[in-house]
């Protein structure tokens, strides 16, 4: 009767042992993935006092996919060509969000009458719309946009980051400023910026 190798029985416990690594670091990768399309990570903090405003994706073109409008009815980003247009992604489950919509409505109440629309564009499910609606009835002259599939800041050229994330755009459709996190719209440096892309002709 022959006995086993030392080596062999080493061999095939380092072996196994690396096949249960490998495994583990796979089950981690997918639980990433799977928490990170339920629940985008939100964006880096900053003062919402002092926003950064990114540049980076300056003339790039709004997406043209379809999103809800008040009335339940497929608009498009182009249906608003000839205005600035501030695109702000929210949902209700993103607390920066919920904290900066009062300043947006703010905002929207600052330009009106001026060639000026903000689109408060909420990327809660289905289900969470009546929630979302409710909200943003609170928050006039705000009205509920909804783009319940959460695809359209995904056809930003970058993809957006995270909510809430903002796109100035300007009258020729064109995007002019983007912020990733949240900001004071009434307040003098988010305010500036939209008053600086009115001001293009």
């Amino acid at each position: 009767m022959s006995e086993q190798p030392a080596g062999g029985a080493k061999g095939g416990f380092l072996k196994w042992s690396l096949w249960g690594v490998g495994l583990a670091g796979v089950a981690a990768v997918i639980y990433i993935m799977v928490r990170a399309s339920i629940q985008p990570a939100a964006p880096e903090a900053q003062d919402a006092d002092k926003p950064k405003f990114d540049y980076a994706s300056k003339s790039a073109p709004a997406p043209e996919y379809a999103f809800l409008g008040p009335q339940g009815k497929p608009v498009k980003l182009a249906d608003f060509r000839g205005k600035v247009v501030v695109v702000n992604f929210w949902a209700t489950w993103c607390a920066p969000c919920v904290e900066e919509m009062p300043t947006l409505a703010k905002a929207a109440r600052a330009y009106d009458g001026r060639p000026v629309v903000v689109l408060a564009i909420s990327v809660d499910k289905a289900e969470g719309a009546a929630k979302a609606k409710a909200f943003l009835g609170q928050h006039p002259p705000l009205e509920f946009y909804q783009d319940p599939s959460a695809r359209l800041p995904f056809e930003l050229a970058p993809p957006a980051p995270g909510m809430p994330t903002t796109v100035i755009y300007g009258k020729d459709g064109l995007e002019r400023a983007r912020l990733s996190g949240s900001a004071d719209w009434a307040g003098p440096v988010a305010q500036a910026e939209i008053d600086r892309v009115l001001a293009e002709k």
